[in-house]
């Protein structure tokens, strides 16, 4: 299965359509269509990648494993700068992010936090 296919596949899984992938990567239009006959470059490929949630090495078929990273490589996300966060590839709206936010909050203060 080719670097095209298998973003098809991930992204008919997300219910997004390659056009919808395409605008949440913020890659040129189309791109991902050119990626039939074309290579992606590594930086448009790791955008398209953060979108559906998985690994550029799934994409590139090194892997068979669409998991984006394993426990060892797993790394913290600041959800408090400026970096669009999707759920299921889409964006995360500012006012769920506020609510999570919250929650955070309250049980730090009360204690509740798990390292």
């Amino acid at each position: 299965m080719c670097t095209f296919e298998r973003i098809k596949k991930l992204a008919k899984k997300h219910h997004l359509t390659l056009a919808k992938v395409n605008d949440l990567a913020g890659i040129g239009t189309n791109s991902i269509y050119r990626w039939k006959k074309q290579t992606p470059t590594s930086n448009n490929l790791q955008k398209v990648a953060n979108v559906l949630h998985t690994s550029t090495d799934y994409l590139l078929g090194n892997t068979d494993d669409p998991s984006p990273f394993n426990t060892k490589n797993r790394h913290a996300i600041d959800i408090e700068n400026d970096e669009i966060l999707s759920y299921r590839g889409r964006p995360i709206p500012d006012d769920y992010l506020n609510i999570i936010k919250n929650l955070m909050d309250s049980d730090i203060e009360r204690g509740k936090r798990r390292e």
